[in-house]
């Protein structure tokens, strides 16, 4: 594989720099990394991102996430491995992410389960990082972004 072009963020450095100040902020908020790189990989794996999943999957193992919790993630739902908060915040990201998927495209048992463990300041940290990751593969998609390349 080969990448149609480079990376529209660093054809346009000045895109770059606000796009990883925003990744910063996202961060700033109390959540665990670990439940930020999973909103990160199963938003990535929704918009079939190869580049994105790579980096997804390499930053869970490096942050000591099993096996179990980095492979069954696309299939959480039915997997043992979630706390009852990771599974909201994966239900918003998904919700968000799909949102011409349904006329309400955040139903507000989503929200309000998301809303049951996490204050203001952490659901705006949940929906920076899925909108943040919808914009890199949405960059990395249509220019077919080599996995594992940067």
């Amino acid at each position: 594989m080969e990448a149609r072009m480079k990376n529209p963020a660093t054809i346009i450095p000045a895109a770059l720099k606000p796009i990883q100040e925003l990744i910063k902020a996202a961060h700033t908020q109390g959540l665990p990394a670990e439940l930020m790189e999973m909103i990160h990989l199963r938003v990535s794996q929704i918009n079939g991102c190869s580049f994105c999943v790579d980096a997804g999957l390499k930053s869970l193992r490096k942050l000591g996430e099993s096996d179990e919790r980095v492979g069954l993630l696309a299939a959480w739902r039915e997997a043992p491995y979630y706390t009852d908060a990771e599974r909201a915040a994966l239900a918003l990201a998904e919700a968000s992410t799909r949102l011409a998927d349904r006329t309400d495209a955040v139903p507000d048992d989503v929200w309000d389960n998301a809303a049951d463990h996490f204050d203001e300041r952490q659901l705006a940290s949940i929906l920076l990082m899925t909108a943040i990751t919808n914009l890199f593969n949405r960059l990395n998609a249509p220019i077919r972004q080599v996995a594992g390349t940067w």
